[in-house]
């Protein structure tokens, strides 16, 4: 399996025979490399879209559409972006579990909000979701935007994840001191990968207070477009 950063909550997760791109924001995005796209999006199976903010839609449609590349999110944005914009998608909802390949993918909770950007203002994008994606004999938490939820409880009871792809800049999501609590009092990762950070001076620029937090686990701080081998 390999995991790589993106920038900012972007991934591609290479896993059993699919490769996954997380909420792939590229273009404008200041931590990625414009160069160096064709890489991160060659041979890509499925989108999966957290949920709608640019940030994480950034060139979903776009690369959709490139390679004829299915998205993967929530019923409402997905069956909106299938009537007005004309790609394939698999929309599905909280709870609901869709297989790809031979990977699992099952939607959970997270609290954040989410729209799209729209002439008069702010559009319904359905609501935030994370991911539980199980393969090659591991499981990944990719939480999307969220803070700390009792939730995540329920979360470890029925999937037991061992790797945590956590956001945790603060401002906008849990920061490094609130993702760290979430993961010792909810979860048993053996690995976890901060994400939406560093992007902007807003946000948390280290995971030193995360890593500090979680002695015995394998906080990697990722490097864009260096793959992370698990």
């Amino acid at each position: 399996m390999k995991i790589t950063w993106l920038g900012h909550s972007g991934f591609r997760i290479e896993i059993a025979d699919q490769v996954l791109l997380v909420d792939p924001w590229l273009s404008g995005n200041p931590m990625f490399p414009p160069d160096r796209r064709a890489e991160a999006i060659a041979g890509a199976t499925h989108i999966l879209i957290t949920h709608g903010h640019g940030d994480h839609t950034g060139d979903a449609l776009a690369i959709a559409r490139e390679g004829s590349i299915p998205c993967v999110g929530i019923y409402d944005l997905m069956s909106w972006w299938e009537e007005k914009e004309g790609i394939a998608v698999i929309g599905f909802n909280k709870g609901g579990t869709v297989r790809l390949g031979d990977v699992a993918v099952t939607m959970v909770n997270a609290v954040h909000s989410s729209s799209l950007g729209g002439p008069s203002g702010p559009v319904y994008a359905g609501t935030e979701s994370g991911f539980m994606i199980a393969g090659e004999g591991h499981t990944i938490y990719v939480t999307g935007d969220t803070d700390v939820m009792a939730d995540m409880e329920i979360f470890n009871d029925l999937h037991a994840p061992d790797i945590g792809i956590l956001c945790a800049g603060g401002h906008f999501t849990m920061d490094m001191k609130r993702a760290a609590y979430a993961a010792r009092t909810f979860f048993n990762f053996k690995t976890v990968i901060p994400c939406h950070y560093r992007t902007f001076p807003l946000l948390e620029q280290s995971a030193q207070v995360l890593a500090e937090a979680l002695p015995g686990i394998d906080v990697i701080e990722p490097q864009v477009l260096v793959p992370i081998e698990i």
